[in-house]
């Protein structure tokens, strides 16, 4: 998620359970034959949304929460008291993350099911989850250092690295691919694979056309922006504009009126109007940092025109990489330069006009 929730909830959405969420082990029916549910974190985010999909003698699991002693118990109690004996059918993943992954193994273990999601997450994942217990390498610690970071910072960094896979039950060793604008057929209705990119390699949002649902994962949430960010493992990727031209692709796809099903916050009406916002909020952020970067600056000076409040040592890694993604994507534009100095640091600098 981005470092910052937004200061106040966009305007022009409706959210029909507004004020009525499930709580943990419980379940609340959205739509036709699907359940919400919400799995607490142990974080500033303190919550996903997850989906059950009625699919014929069984459901469909779409997400799974992180894989914690209390969310066990919480999926525990809801396969006996909400499903009463009927199984889960197939677990399916939007993306790599370990609070949409968590559980995945751990319930197609439990059920003999399938995972699906799509292939570069499904093997990003099973790489990223192999770190645990590896020493930072200094690839990490160069990128970080010449975004600015301090010793202090850097010394966080290297404690902390190898932290992705601690939440995520050991992946199945198969599992079963999905692809952009496939349909699946999930109970008595057709779903479509929408792959959106940018906060994911390949984001597999869910769309029902029958029942005018879209579930979104972290693709499209209606009060806070997904984190778009750059890593040490790719540093020069744009992923901003694989996200911007996401949001355009789904804004021209779903209706105004699609109940949109996302992974944190509540369920809302008014997708579009949500991306539109979203467009031109990065659109205004990115004129800023031009502005701001007509004199040479390092990824951790230019916070103040990205994100809405003060950076905390707590988020300044995330805060790093999504703006080095804004100052990837003015490069690729051609708008911005980037230099290195003889410390390894790299500055910014907004092109002559």
């Amino acid at each position: 998620m981005s470092a910052q929730p937004e200061a106040k909830p966009p305007s022009g959405l409706t959210y029909p359970w507004e004020r009525t969420v499930p709580a943990p082990g419980e379940t609340i029916k959205v739509a036709d034959g699907i359940l919400w549910v919400r799995m607490p974190m142990p974080m500033r985010l303190d919550h996903i949304n997850v989906w059950l999909i009625e699919d014929g003698e069984g459901w469909t699991l779409v997400d799974t929460g992180l894989s914690t002693a209390p969310t066990h118990d919480y999926w525990r109690s809801i396969f006996k008291n909400t499903l009463r004996g009927k199984p889960i059918t197939r677990v399916y993943v939007t993306h790599l993350h370990p609070d949409h992954i968590g559980n995945a193994g751990w319930i197609t273990e439990l059920f003999d099911c399938m995972l699906w999601m799509s292939r570069t997450d499904y093997l990003l994942c099973r790489a990223m989850a192999t770190d645990t217990g590896r020493d930072a390498p200094m690839e990490g610690v160069n990128f970080f250092k010449a975004a600015g970071l301090t010793d202090a910072q850097l010394r966080t960094y290297r404690e902390k690295f190898g932290s992705f896979g601690a939440n995520i039950f050991r992946l199945p060793q198969s599992y079963r691919r999905v692809v952009d604008r496939e349909v699946i057929r999930i109970g008595a209705h057709d779903w479509t694979v929408i792959v959106g990119r940018g906060h994911a390699p390949e984001h597999a949002c869910l769309w029902c056309p029958a029942l005018n649902v879209f579930i979104s994962g972290d693709q499209l949430l209606p009060r806070i922006s997904s984190n778009v960010s750059v890593f040490p493992t790719e540093p020069f990727a744009n992923p901003l504009d694989d996200w911007l031209s996401s949001c355009r692709m789904l804004k021209d796809l779903l209706p105004a009126e699609t109940l949109v099903l996302p992974a944190h916050n509540e369920p809302f009406i008014g997708g579009p109007t949500r991306l539109a916002n979203l467009i031109r909020e990065h659109e205004t952020g990115l004129a800023a940092l031009l502005e701001l970067c007509r004199t040479p600056k390092r990824a951790v000076d230019v916070f103040d025109v990205l994100f809405k409040s003060k950076i905390t040592d707590g988020v300044v890694m995330m805060a790093t990489t999504e703006s080095l993604a804004h100052l990837n994507y003015l490069i690729a534009r051609g708008d911005m330069t980037r230099t290195t100095d003889a410390d390894g640091v790299s500055w910014y600098q907004a092109r002559a006009a």
